[in-house]
């Protein structure tokens, strides 16, 4: 018989705004602010476990919908939240641009209800799962199998920047801008002065492939010890890609989605050799054994928010080690529930495990009284129980009473481009 004080009895979504940076990508450029989701799973117990997710309107709906058939369920059973997905959410019940078939807006592949259901169960079972782990005074890392490693790299994530965004009333920050090879090893300076990182990503897919191979250059330059990466998010056409691999050959760790799809990926791995990750072109498991057959991808980037939770990550890392592909985490706009979700997952992960994507530098706002700190590039894996954060509820009251007063209800970098270029239309793939 299940143990009654693990059932729910309530489920709370609180949508956020957070302060965001004006980083540039190949859509345009990131809002003032930020969408998110807090997730919270409270037990009979008096115990409440909690997750992060996408905060975008379409998406707060699907959760709803979602949350409100969990009342009575166990949170020792993640498990069901797939049955609960595949009866709730279905064509005509949500948004379509959530199931229409369509790359989506978020580069996270292709959007599909087979993704919805991932991102819904994910939000969920994080939250379970930190409620369990608190219910049994175990880290979610033992619920996962137990750590195989006691800190997890991340790596330093850097974008190509405006000083500031073109709005009244935007939030500021110090970083500068880095719109030029020299204003991107500055920004990489501080991150690996500041946070010890020992591994670097740089966002492309912004300015002429010339211009970032300039960058990644001299990122080498400035930091011959450290593994370099570039991510033009598939912008580029197969023979560009070509092009840029042979000069970055030796340069970069790996280049990660230079152009879109297996078969173009597959092409410049021929052509070049070089090792290519992606979080584009595999963002499910049915899509691992194409990619694998025509060898397109070396390294995958999970992200537990739309693969399905941190056991549909853990199952992965398996696949990749038996596979002989590497894995690392894509990382969108987050707080200190999803670091310590991403953390959790990855000490438990086993096989190669490259340096961690996070946007969390760039976010100086929290929902967790103390934020998780980068210590010579690494977080160390927490083993208090559950997540080991606990949730800030003045913060989050805070950044909910901010989206209550503002219209901001999804992510829409070309109309915050448009702001500064009212002639701005998002690329055509490939631009280059």
């Amino acid at each position: 018989m299940a143990d009654r004080s693990l059932l729910i009895a309530h489920i709370r979504i609180t949508p956020i705004l957070i302060e965001d940076a004006p980083l540039l990508n190949l859509q345009g450029v990131h809002q003032p602010w930020a969408t998110r989701a807090i997730i919270e799973v409270e037990t009979a117990g008096g115990i409440v476990g909690v997750g992060e997710t996408y905060g975008d309107a379409e998406h707060l709906e699907a959760l709803s919908l979602f949350g409100a058939e969990l009342a009575g369920m166990s949170v020792a059973s993640p498990n069901l939240l797939w049955k609960v997905a595949q009866r709730v959410l279905r064509p005509g019940a949500v948004a379509s641009s959530l199931t229409d078939g369509k790359p989506s807006s978020w580069v996270t592949g292709v959007a599909s209800l087979r993704k919805l259901h991932a991102i819904c169960v994910s939000a969920f079972e994080v939250a379970y799962l930190d409620a369990l782990g608190r219910s049994l005074g175990l880290p979610v890392h033992e619920l996962l199998g137990g750590k195989v490693r006691d800190r997890v790299d991340y790596a330093a994530y850097l974008f190509h920047k405006w000083e500031k965004h073109p709005v009244p009333g935007a939030p500021v920050d110090d970083w500068g801008a880095a719109l030029d090879p020299a204003g991107v090893v500055a920004q990489a300076r501080r991150f690996v002065d500041r946070y010890g990182f020992r591994s670097i990503k740089l966002k492309g897919g912004v300015f002429e492939p010339a211009q970032e191979v300039s960058a990644i250059r001299a990122l080498k330059e400035a930091f011959p010890e450290l593994p370099v990466r570039l991510d033009p998010n598939g912008i580029w056409s197969p023979e560009t890609s070509i092009e840029v691999a042979r000069e970055l050959s030796g340069v970069v760790e790996y280049l990660e989605d230079p152009t879109t799809g297996q078969k173009n990926m597959s092409a410049v791995r021929k052509a070049t050799g070089i090792d290519l990750a992606t979080n584009m072109c595999v963002t499910t498991t049915e899509e691992i054994r194409s990619a694998v057959e025509v060898d397109a991808v070396q390294v995958i980037l999970c992200d537990h928010h739309f693969w399905g939770g941190l056991r549909a990550t853990h199952q992965l890392a398996g696949v990749c080690e038996a596979l002989g592909l590497g894995l690392s985490m894509h990382s969108n706009t987050h707080l200190g529930i999803s670091l310590a979700a991403m953390t959790h997952a990855a000490a438990a992960a086993p096989g190669t495990l490259h340096a961690c994507d996070t946007h969390r530098p760039w976010q100086p706002e929290d929902v967790i009284e103390s934020p998780l700190e980068f210590v010579d590039g690494a977080v160390v894996v927490s083993d208090d129980p559950g997540l080991g954060v606990e949730l800030d509820r003045e913060s989050l009251m805070v950044l909910h009473k901010r989206w209550q007063d503002s219209d901001v209800r999804r992510r829409d970098d070309v109309g915050a481009m448009r702001v500064a270029d009212p002639s701005w239309v998002k690329p055509e793939f490939p631009r280059w």
